[in-house]
């Protein structure tokens, strides 16, 4: 075991740190296109089937709550009407 006081070389920050060279601004669109197209790679799409039922189920789901608050505006309206009317 050695008592000397010797330090070893801080590590230099990887890219993005402080002191590193920034990439232009056509290098950066491009690395961000890239990583879109790798991470649209990733998604596992819908078929035809699932994406017809999808939208189908959302459509009744708008319509019932479209119902659900019309009825509930024509009630509080009745009875506003009722009170002050």
């Amino acid at each position: 075991m050695t008592l000397t006081s010797e330090r070893s070389p801080s590590p230099q920050p990887a890219s993005g740190g402080r002191g590193a060279k920034r990439p232009g601004l056509f290098e950066r669109i491009a690395l961000y296109n890239r990583q879109v197209v790798a991470e649209l790679r990733k998604v596992i799409w819908p078929t035809r089937q699932e994406l017809v039922t999808y939208t189908i189920v959302s459509i009744v789901f708008v319509t019932a709550m479209v119902a659900l608050v019309s009825l509930y505006d024509f009630a509080f309206t009745k009875a506003v009407l009722g009170i002050f009317g």
